[in-house]
């Protein structure tokens, strides 16, 4: 009777280690998903930055030739113009 008690004991503690290792693997792939994904958003997040620069100096860019073609309109920024070009 011991014999089958200690049989069902190692089952059971082989079972756990099994749903361990598997919850393992599950960890190590959510890991590497998190990881592509964070790569992927640097690659945007660089992206973008780099058109936020140049919208940015061809804003400037706008910005002075207002200013010299209007000098009273100097304090008006050229975000309509910008906005409706893209």
């Amino acid at each position: 009777m011991l014999v089958y008690v200690l049989i069902g004991l190692c089952l059971s503690l082989a079972g756990v280690a099994g749903l361990q290792l598997m919850y393992m693997f599950y960890i190590d792939r959510l890991d590497k998903e998190r990881k592509k994904r964070i790569h992927e958003l640097e690659i945007e997040y660089r992206r973008l930055s780099a058109r936020l620069a140049e919208a940015e100096s061809e804003l400037e860019m706008k910005s002075e030739m207002l200013a010299v073609a209007y000098p009273e309109y100097e304090d008006e920024e050229a975000w309509a113009d910008l906005i409706d070009e893209r």
